[in-house]
């Protein structure tokens, strides 16, 4: 296969470019950007999906995200492919904040205040580990609950700004489309003319 590694990656490799990817998270998301723009869907399927896979990330349901944003697109006429994509919001990089901000949120929802008790040492850990009937009551009730507003806000931003950015992209290719086919066709024009005068000349 071609531009494959000479030396295959072991497990110790793959968790850190996991965690660490080698092209750094800002060229990674300049190539998702960039995979869900050119994606073969209407403007609102796109952002509608993204929605959904952004929405899916702040849920507590570790292995589940990409199921919840597959139905939740499915329900809203979204791309399910952009709803995959979408998911890649809940991140190593982000998840501690996710996770925090849920738990909170759906603590003061529960209750009217703010509790202060915090997050678990490790809750990633836990949400993998503990019993779901254990871990139901003090952490994922309250994330849950947590999970609706604050997810509902950034899937609408996602949306808004998805759907910009794909017209925009889909406008400008276009116009670029647009402008090569007037140069193709300008040349075709000139070459035709030439081919003219040197049969007159002929």
């Amino acid at each position: 296969m071609l531009f494959r590694r000479r030396k295959p990656a072991d497990f110790k490799e793959r968790i850190r470019t996991f965690l660490w990817p080698r092209r750094s998270f800002a060229r990674s998301l300049r190539y998702f950007t960039k995979r869900v723009l050119r994606l073969h869907a209407t403007p609102h399927a796109v952002a509608a999906g993204v929605a959904a896979g952004v929405f899916a990330s702040f849920t507590p349901f570790l292995g589940f995200h990409f199921i919840i944003a597959a139905v939740i697109s499915y329900a809203i006429a979204g791309n399910v492919l952009a709803a995959a994509f979408g998911t890649g919001v809940g991140n190593p990089v982000t998840f501690p904040f996710i996770w925090g901000a849920t738990l909170e949120t759906g603590r003061f929802l529960m209750t009217g205040s703010i509790t202060g008790e915090g997050a678990p040492i490790d809750l990633g850990r836990t949400l993998w580990h503990m019993d779901f009937l254990q871990l139901w009551e003090p952490v994922i009730k309250p994330m849950t609950i947590g999970a609706v507003p604050i997810g509902i806000v950034f899937a609408l931003a996602f949306y808004i700004l998805t759907r910009w950015a794909t017209m925009a992209f889909r406008e400008k290719r276009r116009k670029l489309l647009t402008q090569r086919a007037k140069r193709r066709a300008l040349r075709q024009q000139r070459n035709d003319a030439m081919k003219g005068n040197a049969a007159l000349r002929s």
